[in-house]
């Protein structure tokens, strides 16, 4: 490793090693501005980026405390040049702001004239920027708002965003927690109540919380502020029929309030949950369903599972600046590096909570994570040498060798509801056989898909082979042992999403358990690696096994 604190990264980019017998403390401490890149052993590397601490300032962390916990947990002595950046990049953020003026409307505003003066002379805000109003003031056409926060920010001056939004159409929404139809009484929880009131403070922005710890009540709760129609974007039609349930079940909206705008239905009510597929879906090369954006004047726009968030709905939201826009997901990595545009054109991270806080709160269950690699076999190693590079993933994701070790993990489970989970339909198939188990995938019906959801939550199904739609939005709180044969390469969010579906408490206070099963000595080992590094920064430890521990006795042949 390097000999210094850091390595310096083109893309000023800092990757920083740090050391502490305290690992969760280092964590808490680090993680509102660096994410972690490597965690061997008890050092640790952290990559810490302007966007990690523009999102930091937004979110109330001055660049003492940063520059405190660099010193603290840093394995060797921080430059002391390197604190002054750290600090006098946090200091970017704000000395431009967006705000409104009582005449001239839309304003970008500088408190440090200099930076205004440089950034108005860039080519990129070419046509941004309009009449200059005094030394410290330009008007900015209300339409560009959007495109202005993406622009400065890769200027590296983002802007804050002080000027407002419009109330909407009103639609009176109120919380039931008294209980509704019989249910019984509930409240809050005391983060998301956090939550709810550090985004409505900052106006718009992104809520980080973990699978199952109530995301979905997060969004109501910020409805209930809005007291406005509002647009709800899903990742999927039973995701957005999930979200239907909550809200009916826990506020004071009636179904007939809320519309489904899908592939089944297309529905505008004063609360509309419309797919994002549907959205983004082109008829002669046109974006025909972006007109939902002005169907109705909408208070306030959730966007689920943020961090998939498509890039026509990312250019469409540039003209959605005006309405307050919410943010809900448990990463917000994304592997395209198109974070900067969930930063300007929703909003900055205003809440984090770390997954171990909630667990030690008794909220979501406590997780064994477990790596199980399996040796190939000689035809299997051929395989996958003259294979080429860009099929090599799938040869070692796919390899039979895994079925036994899959199914003996499922016995190892008797008893409790086992999510088998991969990213190969051929492969989901040979699962389904094998393990005599039904198979939830993309071309499944929402109404198959439902049945054996509802299935699955009875007991009726134990075991249950299910696709990427399993990565995101599908509440199965019984799921208590989640099985990962393949995956979408390195993706960090799909190992969390994954790891997420079984974080439900359960309700005698067992242990959920993951398992990734991988091929030894291939890039499917490299990919797991990279995959668990949020996790990882969550305070999530994965033990590695071999197969043969798992197996015991040899089990019948696969063949």
């Amino acid at each position: 490793m390097n000999s210094g604190p850091l390595i310096v990264q083109s893309d000023k980019t800092l990757l920083l090693e740090v050391d502490h017998p305290d690992a969760q403390a280092c964590r808490i401490a680090i993680a509102p501005f660096a994410e972690l890149e490597r965690s061997p052993e008890h050092v640790h590397t952290y990559r810490l980026t302007p966007l990690g601490l523009w999102n930091a300032r937004a979110a109330g962390h001055d660049a003492e405390g940063v520059v405190d916990a660099l010193i603290k947990f840093s394995r060797y002595p921080v430059p002391h040049a390197l604190l002054v950046d750290v600090a006098e990049t946090m200091d970017r953020y704000g000395r431009l702001q967006l705000a409104n003026h009582p005449t001239h409307g839309l304003v970008l505003r500088a408190l440090d004239r200099m930076v205004l003066i440089e950034v108005a002379k860039s080519k990129k805000l070419a046509g941004m920027l309009g009449a200059k109003i005094d030394d410290d003031t330009l008007v900015v056409h209300p339409s560009e708002r959007g495109r202005l926060k993406q622009a400065l920010l890769k200027l590296g001056w983002p802007a804050e965003d002080l000027a407002g939004y419009v109330d909407g159409e009103a639609h009176q929404i109120d919380l039931a927690e008294a209980g509704k139809d019989g249910r019984p009484a509930w409240t809050l929880r005391s983060y998301q109540r956090e939550a709810v009131d550090t985004f409505w403070a900052g106006g718009s922005g992104v809520v980080v919380l973990p699978c199952g710890a109530g995301k979905t009540l997060v969004g109501a709760a910020a409805m209930a502020e809005a007291k406005a129609t509002t647009l709800i974007l899903v990742t999927n039609t039973v995701a957005g029929r999930q979200w239907k349930r909550e809200l009916v079940a826990r506020t004071s909206l009636t179904e007939e309030e809320i519309g489904e705008y899908s592939g089944e239905r297309k529905e505008i009510r004063p609360v509309t949950i419309a797919t994002y597929q549907v959205l983004t879906a082109r008829r002669g090369g046109a974006f025909t369903h972006l007109d939902l954006f002005n169907a109705r004047d909408w208070g306030l726009v959730i966007y689920d599972e943020v961090h998939l968030l498509p890039a026509p709905i990312f250019r469409f939201t540039a003209d959605l600046q005006a309405r307050r826009r919410l943010g809900l997901t448990a990463t917000l990595v994304r592997e395209d590096g198109r974070e900067g545009d969930v930063f300007s054109l929703i909003g900055p991270k205003r809440y984090d909570a770390p997954w171990k806080d909630i667990e030690a709160q008794g909220w979501i269950a406590p997780a064994e994570c477990t790596e199980v690699r399996v040796t190939l076999t000689d035809a299997e190693r051929m395989a996958y040498a003259v294979a080429e590079p860009e099929e090599r993933y799938r040869v070692a994701a796919t390899a039979r060798t895994k079925l036994p070790v899959v199914r003996r993990l499922v016995e190892r489970h008797h008893g409790d509801q086992v999510l088998v989970i991969g990213a190969y339909i051929e492969q989901l198939h040979q699962l389904g056989e094998f393990l005599d188990a039904p198979i939830v995938q993309g071309s499944t019906t929402n109404k198959e898909r439902e049945r054996l959801f509802d299935a699955f939550r009875s007991g009726e199904v134990s075991t249950l082979v299910i696709s990427k739609v399993g990565n995101f939005s599908i509440d199965l709180p019984e799921a208590a042992v989640a099985i990962q044969v393949s995956g979408t390469f390195g993706s960090r969010q799909e190992e969390a999403q994954r790891l997420g579906r079984v974080l439900r408490p359960k309700s005698d206070g067992r242990q959920a358990h993951f398992y990734t099963v991988v091929s030894r000595d291939t890039i499917d080992t490299e990919y797991a690696a990279h995959r668990q590094r949020f996790l990882a920064e969550q305070g999530y430890a994965y033990t590695i096994v071999d197969a043969d521990d798992v197996l015991g006795p040899p089990l019948p042949s696969t063949d």
